[in-house]
């Protein structure tokens, strides 16, 4: 474990330190499993007379070699797995924007391009780039649901944006702490740098399972709240997100 902590913080390396397996991840992210293991282990799809639809795997994962259960995703996984439910929840298919993701990489000459400020500055520019100028009219339709041009500049649609705007970087250029964007009251953030990074009310620190178990255990709202130092209303809301269930 010491060869996966941040020598200069202590904390689980963003990168290397795997922090959450794929159910747990598709739970944070309010996406079904279904979806998140095809981002992170790819998909294979067998059609009748026709060649099977097969994606390769899109986010960061770490290899749990002879393992067979366990976390594989790092931090900086889950932060481009909040980027992928962005694009998602636009509607537009990733089969139609893969392409332009291998083109951000390429365009920014850099490994994990969807978790880097990069995207967030930049990226709309080299996707509307990508869209005028790629053949492929389904492609070129698909980036022009992600961005629009705005007072001359090209900048991301409001869905798009407000995920951007849950990610906080660090001076490397990578996202270094999540505001989990299922909450609308609490803010629930993920920090390597706070509770190995799972997920903590920003106001006191409290772990979000930890209030949770003492609720269900039977505890009134009130009790567990005062018990944790978290307004009555963040943590209805905390109880809400846990008992909404993701098809």
């Amino acid at each position: 474990m010491t060869a996966l902590l941040d020598e200069r913080t202590g904390a689980p390396d963003r990168f290397r330190a795997p922090l959450y397996t794929v159910t747990e991840a598709a739970r944070y992210l309010s996406v079904p499993k279904s979806t998140f293991n095809a981002w992170a282990n790819g998909y294979r799809v067998p059609r009748i007379g026709r060649p099977a639809l097969a994606g390769e795997p899109i986010l960061t994962v770490v290899d749990r070699g002879k393992a067979r259960r366990g976390p594989v995703i790092p931090f900086i996984g889950l932060a481009e797995g909040l980027v992928l439910t962005a694009l998602r929840r636009t509607g537009v298919s990733l089969q139609r924007i893969r392409p332009a993701l291998d083109r951000l990489d390429d365009e920014f000459g850099l490994a994990h391009a969807l978790a880097s400020t990069r995207l967030y500055t930049d990226g709309a520019e080299v996707l509307f780039d990508y869209a005028e100028h790629d053949l492929d009219s389904e492609v070129s339709g698909a980036l022009r649901e992600l961005v629009v041009v705005r007072s001359g500049q090209r900048v991301f649609t409001e869905i798009v944006a407000a995920y951007l705007r849950c990610l906080e970087f660090g001076a490397d250029g990578y996202a270094r702490l999540i505001h989990l964007p299922a909450y609308e009251v609490a803010d629930v953030v993920v920090d390597p740098a706070r509770g190995f990074g799972q997920p903590i009310f920003a106001r006191g620190g409290a772990r979000v399972e930890d209030a949770l178990a003492m609720f269900r255990a039977g505890e009134d709202l009130d009790t567990v709240a005062a018990e944790y130092r978290v307004p009555p209303a963040q943590l209805e809301d905390a109880v809400r997100v846990a008992t909404f269930v993701v098809g």
